[in-house]
Protein backbone atom coordinates (compact mmCIF):
# COMPACT_ATOMS: atom_id res chain seq x y z
CA UNK A 1 0.00 0.00 0.00
CA UNK A 2 1.11 3.57 -0.67
CA UNK A 3 1.83 6.46 1.64
CA UNK A 4 -0.02 9.45 0.20
CA UNK A 5 0.54 13.05 1.26
CA UNK A 6 -2.88 14.63 0.63
CA UNK A 7 -2.84 18.42 0.31
CA UNK A 8 -6.40 19.70 0.61
CA UNK A 9 -8.96 21.54 2.71
CA UNK A 10 -10.78 20.75 5.93
CA UNK A 11 -12.51 24.12 6.31
CA UNK A 12 -14.52 26.17 5.57
CA UNK A 13 -17.12 23.66 4.40
CA UNK A 14 -17.35 23.29 0.60
CA UNK A 15 -17.28 20.59 -2.07
CA UNK A 16 -13.48 20.44 -1.93
CA UNK A 17 -13.67 19.63 1.79
CA UNK A 18 -16.23 16.87 1.23
CA UNK A 19 -14.19 15.43 -1.64
CA UNK A 20 -10.96 15.37 0.36
CA UNK A 21 -12.42 13.89 3.53
CA UNK A 22 -14.47 11.19 1.80
CA UNK A 23 -11.66 10.21 -0.59
CA UNK A 24 -8.96 9.98 2.08
CA UNK A 25 -11.27 8.03 4.38
CA UNK A 26 -11.92 5.51 1.59
CA UNK A 27 -8.21 5.23 0.79
CA UNK A 28 -7.47 4.58 4.46
CA UNK A 29 -10.09 1.82 4.50
CA UNK A 30 -8.18 0.15 1.67
CA UNK A 31 -4.99 0.21 3.71
CA UNK A 32 -3.20 3.27 2.33
CA UNK A 33 -1.40 5.60 4.73
CA UNK A 34 -2.63 9.19 4.51
CA UNK A 35 -0.81 12.29 5.74
CA UNK A 36 -3.33 15.13 5.47
CA UNK A 37 -1.78 18.56 4.83
CA UNK A 38 -4.09 21.56 5.00
CA UNK A 39 -4.23 25.23 5.89
CA UNK A 40 -5.03 25.70 9.56
CA UNK A 41 -3.71 27.32 12.71
CA UNK A 42 -0.77 25.08 13.70
CA UNK A 43 -1.11 23.43 17.10
CA UNK A 44 1.71 22.15 19.26
CA UNK A 45 2.88 18.75 18.04
CA UNK A 46 0.38 18.62 15.16
CA UNK A 47 2.97 18.62 12.38
CA UNK A 48 4.62 15.53 13.86
CA UNK A 49 1.49 13.47 13.39
CA UNK A 50 -0.27 12.23 10.25
CA UNK A 51 -1.81 15.72 9.94
CA UNK A 52 0.11 18.86 9.02
CA UNK A 53 -1.26 22.39 9.47
CA UNK A 54 0.10 25.08 7.15
CA UNK A 55 -0.13 28.70 8.35
CA UNK A 56 -2.29 31.09 6.34
CA UNK A 57 -3.28 34.74 6.15
CA UNK A 58 -6.72 34.38 4.51
CA UNK A 59 -8.89 31.32 3.99
CA UNK A 60 -12.31 31.15 2.36
CA UNK A 61 -14.48 28.67 0.49
CA UNK A 62 -12.99 29.92 -2.78
CA UNK A 63 -9.32 30.77 -2.21
CA UNK A 64 -6.51 30.71 0.34
CA UNK A 65 -3.56 33.05 0.89
CA UNK A 66 -0.78 31.21 2.75
CA UNK A 67 1.55 32.80 5.27
CA UNK A 68 5.12 33.52 4.11
CA UNK A 69 6.40 30.44 5.96
CA UNK A 70 3.84 28.00 4.51
CA UNK A 71 6.00 26.87 1.59
CA UNK A 72 8.95 26.13 3.88
CA UNK A 73 6.69 24.21 6.26
CA UNK A 74 5.27 22.20 3.35
CA UNK A 75 8.73 21.30 2.08
CA UNK A 76 9.98 20.29 5.52
CA UNK A 77 6.85 18.23 6.13
CA UNK A 78 7.26 16.33 2.86
CA UNK A 79 10.94 15.71 3.59
CA UNK A 80 10.01 14.37 7.05
CA UNK A 81 6.99 12.31 5.94
CA UNK A 82 8.67 10.81 2.84
CA UNK A 83 5.42 9.84 1.08
CA UNK A 84 5.29 7.74 -2.06
CA UNK A 85 3.13 10.34 -3.81
CA UNK A 86 1.60 13.79 -3.31
CA UNK A 87 -2.07 14.32 -4.22
CA UNK A 88 -3.16 17.97 -4.16
CA UNK A 89 -6.88 18.64 -4.15
CA UNK A 90 -6.15 22.13 -5.38
CA UNK A 91 -6.98 24.76 -2.83
CA UNK A 92 -6.72 27.75 -5.20
CA UNK A 93 -3.71 29.23 -3.44
CA UNK A 94 -0.30 30.44 -4.66
CA UNK A 95 1.24 27.17 -3.43
CA UNK A 96 -0.62 25.35 -6.23
CA UNK A 97 1.79 26.92 -8.74
CA UNK A 98 4.92 26.03 -6.75
CA UNK A 99 4.09 22.39 -6.14
CA UNK A 100 5.48 21.02 -9.46
CA UNK A 101 8.96 22.47 -8.79
CA UNK A 102 8.88 21.40 -5.13
CA UNK A 103 7.87 17.81 -5.87
CA UNK A 104 10.34 17.56 -8.74
CA UNK A 105 13.14 18.63 -6.40
CA UNK A 106 12.03 16.03 -3.85
CA UNK A 107 11.54 13.30 -6.46
CA UNK A 108 7.86 12.83 -5.62
CA UNK A 109 5.10 12.03 -8.15
CA UNK A 110 2.47 14.80 -8.09
CA UNK A 111 -1.25 14.41 -8.76
CA UNK A 112 -3.79 17.24 -8.75
CA UNK A 113 -7.55 17.22 -8.56
CA UNK A 114 -8.77 20.39 -10.29
CA UNK A 115 -12.14 21.47 -8.90
CA UNK A 116 -13.03 24.94 -10.25
CA UNK A 117 -16.49 25.07 -11.81
CA UNK A 118 -16.88 25.94 -15.46
CA UNK A 119 -19.31 26.37 -18.32
CA UNK A 120 -17.63 25.47 -21.59
CA UNK A 121 -20.16 27.54 -23.53
CA UNK A 122 -19.12 30.87 -21.92
CA UNK A 123 -22.74 31.98 -21.69
CA UNK A 124 -22.52 34.36 -18.75
CA UNK A 125 -20.22 36.55 -16.67
CA UNK A 126 -19.60 33.84 -14.08
CA UNK A 127 -18.50 31.36 -16.73
CA UNK A 128 -16.16 33.98 -18.20
CA UNK A 129 -14.57 34.55 -14.79
CA UNK A 130 -14.06 30.83 -14.29
CA UNK A 131 -12.54 30.55 -17.77
CA UNK A 132 -9.88 33.02 -16.63
CA UNK A 133 -9.12 30.69 -13.71
CA UNK A 134 -8.60 27.82 -16.14
CA UNK A 135 -6.35 29.97 -18.34
CA UNK A 136 -4.29 30.99 -15.31
CA UNK A 137 -3.85 27.43 -14.08
CA UNK A 138 -3.31 25.59 -17.38
CA UNK A 139 0.47 26.20 -17.76
CA UNK A 140 1.08 24.96 -14.21
CA UNK A 141 -1.25 21.96 -14.55
CA UNK A 142 0.73 20.86 -17.60
CA UNK A 143 3.66 20.27 -15.23
CA UNK A 144 1.77 17.98 -12.82
CA UNK A 145 2.26 14.25 -13.41
CA UNK A 146 -1.51 13.76 -13.58
CA UNK A 147 -4.50 16.08 -13.29
CA UNK A 148 -7.78 14.53 -12.19
CA UNK A 149 -10.86 16.16 -13.72
CA UNK A 150 -14.48 15.11 -13.36
CA UNK A 151 -15.73 14.92 -16.94
CA UNK A 152 -14.74 14.81 -20.60
CA UNK A 153 -16.11 18.35 -20.96
CA UNK A 154 -13.73 19.63 -18.30
CA UNK A 155 -10.85 17.75 -19.90
CA UNK A 156 -11.67 19.35 -23.26
CA UNK A 157 -11.45 22.83 -21.71
CA UNK A 158 -7.95 22.10 -20.39
CA UNK A 159 -6.87 20.43 -23.63
CA UNK A 160 -7.80 23.59 -25.55
CA UNK A 161 -5.66 25.56 -23.07
CA UNK A 162 -2.59 23.41 -23.72
CA UNK A 163 -2.61 20.75 -21.00
CA UNK A 164 -1.42 17.52 -22.70
CA UNK A 165 -3.94 14.67 -22.90
CA UNK A 166 -1.33 12.38 -21.32
CA UNK A 167 -1.51 14.45 -18.13
CA UNK A 168 -5.31 14.31 -17.79
CA UNK A 169 -7.32 11.61 -16.02
CA UNK A 170 -11.13 11.77 -16.13
CA UNK A 171 -12.33 10.35 -12.80
CA UNK A 172 -15.86 11.47 -11.87
CA UNK A 173 -16.77 12.26 -8.28
CA UNK A 174 -18.35 9.43 -6.35
CA UNK A 175 -20.57 9.01 -3.31
CA UNK A 176 -21.21 6.13 -0.94
CA UNK A 177 -24.61 4.66 -1.99
CA UNK A 178 -24.99 2.98 1.39
CA UNK A 179 -24.66 6.31 3.18
CA UNK A 180 -26.66 8.35 0.66
CA UNK A 181 -29.71 6.20 0.01
CA UNK A 182 -33.52 6.33 0.03
CA UNK A 183 -35.15 5.97 3.42
CA UNK A 184 -35.78 2.52 4.84
CA UNK A 185 -38.01 1.23 7.62
CA UNK A 186 -37.69 2.00 10.43
CA UNK A 187 -36.95 5.58 9.45
CA UNK A 188 -34.17 7.49 11.20
CA UNK A 189 -34.94 9.82 14.07
CA UNK A 190 -33.76 12.78 11.96
CA UNK A 191 -36.16 11.91 9.14
CA UNK A 192 -39.09 11.40 11.51
CA UNK A 193 -38.41 14.81 13.06
CA UNK A 194 -38.33 16.41 9.61
CA UNK A 195 -41.60 14.76 8.61
CA UNK A 196 -43.20 16.24 11.70
CA UNK A 197 -41.65 19.64 11.09
CA UNK A 198 -42.87 19.84 7.47
CA UNK A 199 -46.09 17.87 7.96
CA UNK A 200 -48.50 18.31 5.06
CA UNK A 201 -45.86 19.93 2.85
CA UNK A 202 -44.00 18.50 -0.14
CA UNK A 203 -40.38 19.61 0.11
CA UNK A 204 -38.35 21.05 -2.76
CA UNK A 205 -34.69 21.43 -1.80
CA UNK A 206 -31.59 23.44 -2.65
CA UNK A 207 -28.41 22.37 -0.83
CA UNK A 208 -25.05 24.05 -1.42
CA UNK A 209 -23.17 27.33 -1.25
CA UNK A 210 -25.28 30.44 -1.54
CA UNK A 211 -23.10 32.42 -3.90
CA UNK A 212 -23.67 34.36 -7.10
CA UNK A 213 -22.53 31.53 -9.38
CA UNK A 214 -25.02 29.14 -7.75
CA UNK A 215 -27.85 31.33 -9.10
CA UNK A 216 -30.17 30.71 -6.14
CA UNK A 217 -31.83 34.05 -6.85
CA UNK A 218 -33.23 32.70 -10.13
CA UNK A 219 -34.76 29.76 -8.25
CA UNK A 220 -36.30 32.08 -5.67
CA UNK A 221 -37.76 34.33 -8.38
CA UNK A 222 -39.39 31.32 -10.03
CA UNK A 223 -40.73 30.13 -6.68
CA UNK A 224 -42.23 33.60 -6.04
CA UNK A 225 -43.92 33.58 -9.45
CA UNK A 226 -45.38 30.06 -9.10
CA UNK A 227 -45.98 29.82 -5.34
CA UNK A 228 -46.70 26.08 -5.65
CA UNK A 229 -49.53 25.18 -3.30
CA UNK A 230 -48.74 22.60 -0.64
CA UNK A 231 -44.97 22.84 -1.27
CA UNK A 232 -42.07 24.28 0.72
CA UNK A 233 -38.71 25.34 -0.68
CA UNK A 234 -35.92 24.56 1.79
CA UNK A 235 -32.61 26.38 1.26
CA UNK A 236 -29.74 24.56 2.99
CA UNK A 237 -26.36 26.26 3.03
CA UNK A 238 -24.54 29.50 3.60
CA UNK A 239 -22.50 31.90 1.54
CA UNK A 240 -21.77 35.51 0.62
CA UNK A 241 -25.20 36.35 -0.83
CA UNK A 242 -27.37 34.56 1.72
CA UNK A 243 -28.18 37.66 3.75
CA UNK A 244 -29.08 39.78 0.74
CA UNK A 245 -31.33 37.03 -0.65
CA UNK A 246 -33.00 36.62 2.72
CA UNK A 247 -33.72 40.34 2.77
CA UNK A 248 -35.23 40.15 -0.71
CA UNK A 249 -37.09 36.84 -0.39
CA UNK A 250 -37.16 36.12 3.35
CA UNK A 251 -40.84 36.95 3.67
CA UNK A 252 -41.87 34.71 0.77
CA UNK A 253 -44.50 32.15 1.61
CA UNK A 254 -43.20 28.61 1.99
CA UNK A 255 -39.47 29.39 1.73
CA UNK A 256 -37.48 27.97 4.65
CA UNK A 257 -33.93 29.23 5.23
CA UNK A 258 -32.24 26.29 6.93
CA UNK A 259 -28.67 27.64 7.02
CA UNK A 260 -25.47 25.62 7.06
CA UNK A 261 -25.99 22.03 8.19
CA UNK A 262 -22.78 20.38 9.45
CA UNK A 263 -24.46 17.13 10.54
CA UNK A 264 -24.27 14.61 7.71
CA UNK A 265 -27.10 12.49 9.14
CA UNK A 266 -29.41 15.50 8.94
CA UNK A 267 -28.31 16.26 5.38
CA UNK A 268 -29.09 12.66 4.45
CA UNK A 269 -32.53 12.99 6.07
CA UNK A 270 -33.22 16.26 4.24
CA UNK A 271 -32.50 14.60 0.90
CA UNK A 272 -34.65 11.60 1.82
CA UNK A 273 -37.49 13.94 2.72
CA UNK A 274 -37.20 16.11 -0.38
CA UNK A 275 -39.27 15.25 -3.41
CA UNK A 276 -37.20 17.43 -5.78
CA UNK A 277 -33.59 18.66 -5.62
CA UNK A 278 -32.92 21.89 -7.56
CA UNK A 279 -29.50 23.10 -8.71
CA UNK A 280 -29.71 26.32 -10.79
CA UNK A 281 -25.94 26.98 -11.07
CA UNK A 282 -24.36 29.19 -13.72
CA UNK A 283 -21.07 27.26 -13.45
CA UNK A 284 -20.23 23.90 -11.89
CA UNK A 285 -17.60 21.19 -11.82
CA UNK A 286 -19.42 17.99 -10.91
CA UNK A 287 -21.64 18.75 -7.94
CA UNK A 288 -21.28 16.35 -5.02
CA UNK A 289 -24.58 17.63 -3.66
CA UNK A 290 -26.23 16.57 -6.93
CA UNK A 291 -24.70 13.09 -6.71
CA UNK A 292 -25.80 12.79 -3.08
CA UNK A 293 -29.35 13.74 -4.06
CA UNK A 294 -29.34 11.23 -6.91
CA UNK A 295 -28.06 8.42 -4.68
CA UNK A 296 -30.79 9.33 -2.16
CA UNK A 297 -33.46 8.73 -4.79
CA UNK A 298 -34.51 12.38 -5.07
CA UNK A 299 -35.79 13.74 -8.39
CA UNK A 300 -33.15 16.17 -9.69
CA UNK A 301 -33.32 19.32 -11.78
CA UNK A 302 -29.99 20.94 -12.70
CA UNK A 303 -28.54 23.25 -15.30
CA UNK A 304 -26.17 22.03 -17.98
CA UNK A 305 -23.26 23.92 -16.38
CA UNK A 306 -20.06 21.95 -15.95
CA UNK A 307 -20.65 18.21 -15.97
CA UNK A 308 -24.05 18.25 -14.26
CA UNK A 309 -25.99 18.03 -17.52
CA UNK A 310 -23.84 15.07 -18.54
CA UNK A 311 -24.66 13.36 -15.24
CA UNK A 312 -28.44 13.67 -15.75
CA UNK A 313 -28.62 13.15 -19.52
CA UNK A 314 -30.72 10.32 -20.93
CA UNK A 315 -33.56 10.59 -18.44
CA UNK A 316 -31.76 10.45 -15.07
CA UNK A 317 -33.13 13.91 -14.30
CA UNK A 318 -34.27 17.17 -15.87
CA UNK A 319 -31.58 19.34 -17.47
CA UNK A 320 -32.20 23.04 -18.08
CA UNK A 321 -30.03 25.74 -19.66
CA UNK A 322 -28.02 28.21 -17.61
CA UNK A 323 -29.75 30.91 -19.64
CA UNK A 324 -33.27 31.83 -18.56
CA UNK A 325 -33.33 29.66 -15.43
CA UNK A 326 -36.24 31.53 -13.86
CA UNK A 327 -38.40 31.16 -16.98
CA UNK A 328 -37.66 27.45 -17.28
CA UNK A 329 -38.33 26.76 -13.60
CA UNK A 330 -41.54 28.78 -13.78
CA UNK A 331 -42.75 26.21 -16.32
CA UNK A 332 -41.31 23.16 -14.55
CA UNK A 333 -42.35 23.78 -10.96
CA UNK A 334 -46.11 23.38 -11.57
CA UNK A 335 -45.45 20.15 -13.49
CA UNK A 336 -43.33 18.74 -10.67
CA UNK A 337 -45.97 19.83 -8.16
CA UNK A 338 -48.82 18.17 -10.07
CA UNK A 339 -47.03 14.97 -11.09
CA UNK A 340 -45.81 13.05 -8.02
CA UNK A 341 -45.60 9.88 -10.12
CA UNK A 342 -43.12 11.69 -12.40
CA UNK A 343 -40.95 12.84 -9.50
CA UNK A 344 -40.94 9.32 -8.02
CA UNK A 345 -39.80 7.86 -11.36
CA UNK A 346 -37.11 10.53 -11.75
CA UNK A 347 -35.86 9.71 -8.25
CA UNK A 348 -35.67 6.02 -9.14
CA UNK A 349 -33.72 6.78 -12.32
CA UNK A 350 -31.40 9.14 -10.49
CA UNK A 351 -30.52 6.45 -7.96
CA UNK A 352 -29.90 3.93 -10.74
CA UNK A 353 -27.57 6.34 -12.56
CA UNK A 354 -25.60 7.05 -9.38
CA UNK A 355 -25.15 3.32 -8.76
CA UNK A 356 -24.10 2.77 -12.36
CA UNK A 357 -21.50 5.55 -12.71
CA UNK A 358 -20.90 7.61 -9.59
CA UNK A 359 -20.06 5.42 -6.61
CA UNK A 360 -17.16 6.20 -4.31
CA UNK A 361 -15.74 2.69 -4.71
CA UNK A 362 -15.57 3.17 -8.49
CA UNK A 363 -13.80 6.49 -7.95
CA UNK A 364 -11.24 4.93 -5.60
CA UNK A 365 -10.61 2.03 -8.00
CA UNK A 366 -9.63 4.53 -10.69
CA UNK A 367 -7.50 6.58 -8.29
CA UNK A 368 -5.58 3.47 -7.22
CA UNK A 369 -4.97 2.58 -10.86
CA UNK A 370 -3.62 6.09 -11.47
CA UNK A 371 -1.35 5.88 -8.42
CA UNK A 372 -0.03 2.53 -9.62
CA UNK A 373 1.09 4.18 -12.87
CA UNK A 374 3.18 6.73 -10.92
CA UNK A 375 4.49 4.88 -7.87
CA UNK A 376 7.29 2.30 -8.26
CA UNK A 377 6.03 -1.29 -8.39
CA UNK A 378 5.65 -2.86 -4.98
CA UNK A 379 4.52 0.24 -3.10
CA UNK A 380 0.86 -0.42 -3.91
CA UNK A 381 0.99 -4.16 -3.37
CA UNK A 382 -1.59 -5.57 -1.00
Amino acid sequence: MAHIAWLGKKSPFCGNVTYGLSTTAALKQRGHEISFIHFDTPAAGLSKSAEVALPYLVKSQVYTIPSPGAQRELRESLERLQPDLVHASLTLSPLDFRLPDLCQQLGLPLVATFHPPFDAALRNLSSGTQQLTYQLYAPSLARYDRVVVFSDLQADVLLRLGVPASRLAVIPNGVDPEQWAPSTMPESTDLLELRQRFAGQRVFLYMGRIATEKNVEALLRAWRLVQPEGCTLVIVGDGPVRQSLMQSFGSECHVHWWGHEPDQAKRVALLQLAEVFLLPSLVEGLSLALLEAMASGTACVATDAGADGEVLEGGAGIVISTQGVTTQLRTLLPVLRDQPVLTAELGRRARARALERYTLSRNIDQLEQLYAELVPKGSLAA
